[in-house]
């Protein structure tokens, strides 16, 4: 029987990253119940790159995150992980306040944020509806993320350091014995010292075959659809629209228009599709902001992502076993900020010194410690 320091469950951007950085200190098996890693959350991801849009713990991530995406490890990947973007914040008519609050609160956080008139706003996105705009700004820092380049970086390294990844590995049972944990796979059994949770919306399944207490990770689902962009339009020259108040967003993807209407619904964890009534909605917010008529729905897709409480990742030992450690509840923001949340989970199990770039955002480990949901 196998025998590893530390079994991580789940194969996607979470469990990845953290076995890329953790292997060369600990002997690790990452365990993907699917027959490819990243198959739910993290190959379904809209994936964008952005400094500013989460909650200022998570923000703090992503800043130290970026130097990675900007100037990957050499040999890491074989194209640029990141590519610019940038982003078109608008507003209908009423919700021009809105607009301004959120362009003086990025210009206060030092951002050099562009306010456009209407007719600038549809220079840069041609099919906007200049009778739907009341005010927009864009902001020059968004990036588009090559999620499979980055996975994939994160399983050549993982697997050049020595992990071990197992695909149709599903864990069945799991028990510790006071000294090891034994689990009991789909693709048979092994044994190690620590268990991690990397499990994304089943992360409290996991948790509850492992006899630990759940820490209320949800899981959410969320619709995308794209749609055929018009003949002319350049689609690398757009840049992605966000509504202000996150109704809804549609972006250039592979040479089409992705829209999303932003829903989040709770939902149980499993390999959600998308619903009619909210691809309805995708393409009734695209014809309200725009000049465009939806006459087919090229694909669609649903994702999952997964929040506790209060929308700040668990990350570190189980309130009530030591030696089963959470990696969840990175919803949203899974993806951007992986370079920094696998360095910290892999500080914390191994007892590595974080980079300077850590204490220099002021990331506090404390602030996504499971102890905080007691």
């Amino acid at each position: 029987m196998q025998h590893h320091d530390v079994a991580i469950i789940g194969g996607g951007i979470a469990g990845l990253s953290l076995a890329s950085f953790l292997a060369p200190h600990r002997s690790v098996a990452v365990l993907e119940r699917e027959a490819a890693n990243g198959y739910h959350s993290t190959g379904r991801s809209a994936a964008e790159f952005t400094l500013r849009d989460n909650a200022p713990p998570v923000n703090a991530l992503a800043r130290v995150s970026h130097a990675f995406m900007a100037e990957p490890p050499e040999g890491f990947a074989t194209v640029p992980l990141l590519t610019p973007r940038g982003s078109l914040w608008i507003g209908t008519t009423g919700k021009e306040d809105a607009v301004e609050r959120a362009r003086l609160a990025a210009e206060d956080a030092g951002v050099a944020v562009v306010p456009l008139t209407i007719e600038e706003a549809v220079r840069r996105v041609p099919f906007l509806d200049p009778a739907y705009l009341g005010a927009a700004y864009f902001d020059p820092d968004y990036w588009d993320i090559d999620v499979d380049q980055l996975l994939q970086g994160y399983a050549r390294s993982a697997r050049r350091a020595g992990a071990v990844l197992l695909s149709g590995a599903e864990l069945l049972n799991a028990r510790h014995d006071g000294r090891r944990w034994s689990l009991e796979t789909s693709a048979g059994a092994i044994t190690a010292d620590l268990v991690v949770n990397a499990a994304g919306g089943w992360a409290d399944t996991v948790a509850a075959l492992c006899g630990v207490k759940p820490a209320g990770i949800v899981p959410h689902r969320r619709t995308a659809v794209t749609v055929e962009l018009p003949a002319g339009i350049d689609a690398g020259a757009l840049p992605e629209i966000n509504e202000i108040d996150d109704t809804y967003y549609f972006k250039p993807d592979a040479g089409r228009l992705l829209v999303s209407p932003a829903d989040e619904t709770p939902c149980e964890p499993a390999d959600v599709q998308p619903e009619e009534l909210d691809v309805a909605y995708a393409a009734h917010y695209l014809e309200e902001a725009t000049t465009l008529t939806v006459g087919r729905i090229a694909s669609s897709w649903a994702g999952l992502r997964s929040f506790a409480a209060d929308r700040l990742p668990v990350i570190g030992p189980a309130r009530d076993n030591a030696t089963f450690f959470w990696l969840a509840g990175q919803g949203g923001f899974g993806i951007l900020t992986s370079p920094a949340i696998g360095q910290l989970a892999a500080g914390l199990i191994a007892g590595l010194p974080l980079p300077d770039a850590f204490a220099q955002e002021g990331i506090d480990p404390a602030v996504f410690s499971p102890r905080r949901l007691d």
